[in-house]
Formats: C-alpha cells, structure tokens, sequence
C-alpha cells in the first residue's frame, strides 16, 4: 500500500496517555492511515523525525481568533506552538447568531478582543463557519454565546428575561446547534451576559445534548466560590457538561471548588494558560456597573460627570498594573502603563484613562497584571494546571499593537517549561491536557489522538527545543520547536514555515 506521506523515525503521543512510543505514522488523505513499524513501505513523501515526537494537533479551548484567524502571521503563531483547532465564540460575545444590529453591537463591544470580521448585516452560525471552512490553516469550532444570542432579543436591557424571551433564546440555541455549533458560552462579567440569571442559563443549555455550558464566571480569584456556585446550579438545573473559562487565582482556593463541584456530580473541566497577568477590554476593568458599557453614547456622556469622582479615585492602586495592548488612534501609548502613559500625555491617569475611553469609544484594550503576581502566583499556577480536569486554553487576543503574549506562546510554554523544565506533566500528559481531553469535552471525536482512522490533525515537536519566545516586551514573537504541522492530511508548517495551504475544517457537531 502506498501513502501520502510517512513521518518516520518519531517517537509516539498518541494522546491515551501511553508513554512515547517508537513508530511511524502514515498518512493517506485527511486521515492516519498506519501507525507502527513501516520500513520500506511506499510514500509519495517522508518526513524524517528521528529525535522528535509525533503527537495530535493541539486544541485551544480558548481562542480569541474569530477574525484574526484570517491573518497568516496568527495561523503562523498558533501552528508553531503546535496548535491546529481554535475553539472559538468565547466569554458569550462573537459574531453570530443575529441580525444587522446585533452583528454590529457585537462587534464594536468586543473589538479590543475578537476584532473587526469584514462582513455587514445578519449572520447565522452556519454562514460563520461557511466561511472559515477550508480558508485558513487551522481549524476551527464555535461556541453559541450566550451575550449575543440575550442582545438579539433582547438588546442591552437589564431585565429578566420572561418566557417569551427565554423562547426566543432557545430557538436561536437550538438552530446554532443545527449548523454546527459545539456548545454554549456566557460571559457573565461582560453585558449583557452579566444580567441573566442561572435559570435563564440553564434554560439554554437544554439543548446541549452533552456538547458543555463553556463560561467566563460572574466573580474570580478571592470571589470566586461565588462564580462556581452558579455554575454548579446550572449544572444541576440543566444537567449539561460545564467548562469554566480562564480559572485564574488562588489555587488554594479555587481547587477545593473544584473538587466540590466533582463530588456534588457536576461534569465539571476548566482551562487556564501559564501566566499571571491576563488581557480584556479596558472598559471591564475601570467601569464602575453603573456606566452602562453596551450602549457606547451613554456611557460616553456618563464618563465626564462628577458623580463618578469617588469611583475614579478608587482605582489608584489598578492604575499601575494595566498595560494599554490597543489605543486606536494612539497607539503610541500601546505597550505603557496607564501611569507611565498619563505622565507622557501630562494628565492624572483617571484623566487620561477617561480620555483613552472617550477617543477610542470604549474600544481599547488592556493587558492586566494579578495583585499576587510573583512566586505565590506562579505556584498557583502550576497547581491548577496540574489538575486532571485542566485543559490548554491560550485565552489568545491577537488584536492592537502590544497584546498578551499568551496567543503567541502559551501551549509552547507547557510544553518547554511546565514538561520538560519543570516536570508538572510528562509528556504523554500534556498531549493528554492539549489534545485528546479537549477533544472529548468539545465533542471532536475524530481528534485529540495518533491511531489509524483519526483525522490526521499533527505536528512533530522538538522536546529539547520547544518553547515560548513572545514576552511581555515582545509579545508578537513565534514559538520555537514544532517545525512541521499536518492538518487534515497536508502539510501546513514546514521547516517552520507556513506553506500556504488552507486545508482547515469548520469543525462542526451535528
């Protein structure tokens, strides 16, 4: 029998959590077509991989691509980290399911996080995958958000919504569900997200049919027994699988939560990334809650009154851990911190913070540092990932002129410092807690392991090399060390290098 291709030499992850393995892997179209000893066995072309390892394309279960997955330089960074899926439609807010409006809503409050997709007027979630389907090099998945379905029936009101509502959301839950979506996301710090209550939630996740409930909590960190306590209710209210988004904080605070929700018979995974600091919208973070965000022109004129004063002063302390990541129209002051910015501009840094909101429109965005950031932080952080229920999401926002370099460098950080500096996962672990656990919680049940019949979703890596390069200083920087990338059967890195075939799938559940 002849193949496609042959990668040789390579050592085995085959994502069951098996030890690496000597063995070939033989690909014929989109699909491993052999793994084992193949010497002398025909290909139309070999890739040597001795030294190197052979594992299942990685899943971001947190990606922020939804428009920057057009841009080559994004597919570079996430294929050389090893990445090949982006889970996407995160934190309740993308662009589709809805009308002109809502598309248009969507995309001017969430644009410092998902960007400007180049479409106008209504979008169905089948019209959203039709168009990453086969156009970029990676594939992808799409959550259902929850904000966007609320704002589609409801627009930015506060109110509960009542059973005509509610059956308006459904219908919009049940249609995504049909064309291809594979779950639902909230993000219940965000608006309009924030105003549903848990049995609007889990009214919603009805449909679900085991895909998971995927949530950005309403309170983390020190509060966040308050987030997982909803989760749990909608968990039992609804019966659905849930996934917590980003579980950042206190490990010793937020791991006994877990293993509460685990024994109370929640179905219950999370992801979180390897650093302290994360990255949103600027208006999240410094708005006080009566400002209200999504309608830009109020808020805007709320943000000169004197009301707001005390709150304001308040924020003395946040100032110096926000580092501006997207100033549209000034971006010289992209890549500064708010106080390092306000002293260029010569205003008190609630002025130019104010001022930042205003020009922008509440478009810009913020990289934010932790108050425990140091050895405690870290710490907790290889606690959390360390969980068997943890799964790698880059939490990555690929949008302005100094992002997070999470997008650019998480999953090569597992691998180059959490595997093989400092021992928190073997090996065949992590190909376990970045491909096939992933896999199984996303209802992707062709990928997330190296067996014959799987879609041959790969990449060979470099254990001695692998690692992140993107810093905080330099956060557009490639990862090193995963040099050659298969999806769906075709080389999509070579050498490092994208070799411009788009054979990505719009991944769909139904």
């Amino acid at each position: 029998m002849a193949f496609d291709v042959i990668i040789s030499g390579a050592r085995v992850l085959d994502g069951t959590g098996a030890p690496p393995y000597r063995a070939d892997v033989a690909l014929s179209g989109d699909r491993v077509a052999a793994v084992g000893r193949l010497d002398g066995a025909p290909a139309a072309r070999v890739v040597a991989a001795a030294g190197r390892f052979v594992a299942p394309g990685f899943i971001d279960c947190h990606a922020h691509g939804e428009a920057a997955v057009f841009d080559p330089a994004v597919q570079l960074a996430a294929l050389r980290q090893g990445v090949t899926t982006f889970v996407l439609g995160q934190d309740g807010l993308s662009f589709a399911p809805g009308s002109a409006a809502t598309v248009a809503y969507a995309t001017r409050y969430f644009t410092a996080v998902n960007g400007r997709l180049p479409h106008e007027g209504p979008l169905s979630v089948g019209e959203l995958l039709d168009g990453y389907d086969r156009t970029v090099a990676l594939n992808t998945a799409y959550l259902l958000p929850h904000g966007t379905i609320r704002y589609d029936v409801m627009g930015p009101s506060p109110s509960a919504a009542g059973p005509a509502e509610i059956a308006a959301m459904l219908a919009r839950v049940e249609r995504g569900l049909s064309e291809g979506a594979v779950g639902l996301s909230s993000g219940l710090e965000y608006l309009p997200g924030r105003y549903a209550s848990a049995g609007e939630l889990a009214a919603l996740c009805a449909p679900l049919g085991g895909l998971p409930y995927v949530t950005h909590m309403r309170a983390y960190g020190a509060k966040a027994a308050i987030g997982m306590d909803e989760v749990g209710e909608i968990a039992r209210l609804s019966g659905a699988a849930v996934h917590v988004s980003h579980l950042h904080g206190p490990a010793g605070v937020l791991l006994p939560l877990v293993e509460r929700a685990l024994a109370q018979d929640v179905d219950l995974t999370f992801d979180t990334y390897p650093y302290l600091r994360g990255s949103t919208i600027l208006a999240m973070v410094v708005l006080p809650p009566s400002v209200p965000g999504a309608e830009v022109d109020r808020a805007i004129e709320m943000l000169a009154s004197p009301d707001l004063d005390a709150w304001w002063a308040s924020l003395e302390e946040t100032w110096p851990r926000l580092t501006i990541s997207h100033a549209p129209g000034s971006a010289w002051a992209e890549g500064l911190t708010m106080v390092e910015a306000a002293a260029r501009a010569e205003l008190p840094p609630a002025e130019f913070c104010k001022k930042l909101l205003i020009d922008t429109r509440l478009e810009a965005g913020c990289v934010t540092a932790r108050p425990d950031e140091g050895p405690e932080g870290e710490e907790s952080v290889r606690r959390m990932l360390r969980d068997p229920v943890h799964t790698g999401g880059s939490d990555g926002i690929y949008v302005g002129g100094h992002p997070h370099p999470r997008g650019w460098g998480a999953f090569a950080r597992f691998l180059g410092r959490h595997v093989r500096e400092l021992g928190d996962w073997t090996w065949q672990e992590a190909a376990v807690h970045l491909a096939s656990h992933p896999a199984r919680r996303f209802g992707l049940a062709e990928r997330g392991l190296v067996r014959a019949g799987s879609a041959a979703d790969l990449i060979v890596l470099d254990p001695a090399k692998v690692g992140d390069e993107a810093t905080y200083a330099a956060p557009r920087t490639p990862a090193s060390g995963v040099d050659d990338v298969f999806v769906s059967g075709v080389q999509v890195l070579a050498g490092g290098e994208l070799t411009g075939a788009t054979p990505g799938r719009a991944l769909r559940s139904r």
